[in-house]
């Protein structure tokens, strides 16, 4: 690239950016305060320009760095870039699935997950013909009760697959033992809660796989864009395959070598035929890649993540410590004495003795421009799509029911400041003194 122009470029991006950020200051009343939403500076658009400028912009090269430095964050060998988190679940459990996968799950199989979902953990077990094992979830942390676990097992259980619901970590030492001493796979849907810990551990590094999403909803943003990781090469070969069409080649896209990674692109045979190896296909598969203009932005993103981490943590004990005044109304938002939280949201569950619904609440803060959103499904079975399936229910589902009548959540996420804080704060408190 031309390294004046560039310079051109990077300047512009940086004056654009300062008159973005003046269009944004809060005004409290007129402005708008989100539950979520990406936060970025000057260095993402010009990463974003960057990355458009290049011939190749498929993924390349910031693949390849964000991947390198995504996997120490993480603390997992391998990762797979996705177009979504939502795709990223759906490759971690049809991976379970493949006809290369020793041990693969089949036909009417079980994974136990909980009730109390969003649709994109469910979704990937019924398309690939797996039974779904619905748990109940406790009320305030919003995660499967592990010490029932072992009950819910049958002899068709074979996979878990749990989210740590709005960043909250399940409890990792008894779910990895009981996964263990019945030989089930794990998979983390840790979509909501990248930079958690749970016992000085980072969440979606304790089972086979883990997810994330880098939806601007989520912990770092990439616009669009997830990713899988493992530390199981063949499971990450086959990931790989499923996301590129269900080839056997594992390459990466921008491969130089002629003869490929395996450097014997042109000695394999399908039938006695002689074969290019980037188009034998082991996996039927799909195309789930994102642009590189992706990672690109991920590599600022991933830079911001502790920062973004404090803040979130910051907001939550500010919305904690609004609402402990409230306990009577709601139940409040906990975590196991091991986790360490990187909260994605601030929820609340309403109490039956309350004297007022769900909806008398959250019409009261969205009529003061404060976003609200129900628990993602509730009760996922209680929705139009879910009324024909195959399933099993453990014991009862009476809080996830609870949580469909009468959770909500408010945002944490860094781009909520002071000023903000004090506007919810008072917004709340108008709410209360309303109904005295």
């Amino acid at each position: 690239m031309n390294e004046d122009l560039i310079k051109q470029i990077d300047s512009l991006a940086e004056q654009f950016y300062s008159e973005i950020k003046e269009t944004k200051k809060f005004i409290p009343g007129k402005t708008r305060i989100r539950f979520a939403g990406d936060v970025y500076d000057s260095n993402e658009i010009k990463a974003r320009l960057k990355a458009v400028l290049k011939d190749w912009i498929t993924l390349g090269e910031s693949d390849l760095k964000f991947r390198q430095e995504f996997s120490k964050f993480i603390g997992v060998d391998k990762v797979v870039l996705t177009n979504s988190g939502s795709s990223a679940n759906l490759l971690a459990i049809s991976a379970l699935c493949a006809k290369s996968f020793p041990n693969r799950l089949k036909k009417g199989d079980e994974v136990i997950t909980p009730a109390c979902t969003f649709p994109t953990t469910l979704n990937p077990i019924l398309l690939n013909n797996l039974v779904p094992v619905f748990m109940d979830v406790d009320l305030g942390y919003y995660n499967i009760n592990a010490n029932k676990l072992s009950e819910a097992i049958s002899e068709k259980t074979k996979a878990i697959f749990i989210p740590h619901t709005l960043g909250n970590p399940n409890e990792m030492d008894v779910i990895t033992k009981v996964c263990k001493d019945n030989d089930l796979f794990l998979i983390e849907d840790n979509c909501d809660a990248l930079d958690s810990y749970y016992n000085e551990k980072i969440t979606g590094s304790f089972g086979l796989a883990g997810t994330s999403s880098f939806y601007p909803a989520h912990h770092m943003s990439m616009g669009e864009g997830g990713a899988v990781y493992t530390n199981n090469s063949e499971f990450w070969r086959i990931l790989l395959s499923l996301r590129n069409w269900g080839r056997a080649c594992y390459c990466d896209l921008n491969e130089k070598n002629p003869l490929g990674a395996c450097k014997g692109r042109f000695n394999y045979k399908i039938k006695g035929v002689p074969y290019d190896h980037k188009y034998i296909y082991s996996n039927i598969g799909y195309n789930l890649k994102p642009l590189d203009i992706q990672p690109a932005v991920g590599l600022e993103q991933l830079k911001k993540l502790p920062a973004f981490t404090k803040k979130r943590k910051e907001n939550f004990n500010a919305m904690y410590k609004l609402f402990k005044q409230y306990e009577d109304y709601f139940i409040l938002p906990k975590a196991l004495p091991k986790a360490d939280p990187s909260w994605f949201s601030f929820p609340l569950t309403i109490k039956e003795k309350a004297g007022f619904a769900r909806e008398d609440f959250t019409r009261h803060l969205e009529n003061n421009l404060i976003e609200t959103r129900v628990l993602f499904a509730g009760n996922i079975l209680n929705h139009p799509a879910y009324e024909d399936i195959e399933y099993r229910i453990f014991d009862n589902l009476d809080n996830s029911e609870k949580v469909f009548r009468s959770t909500m959540f408010m945002g944490v996420y860094p781009g909520i400041g002071q000023v903000e804080l004090e506007y919810i704060e008072k917004t709340v408190r108008n709410f209360f003194n309303s109904k005295k």
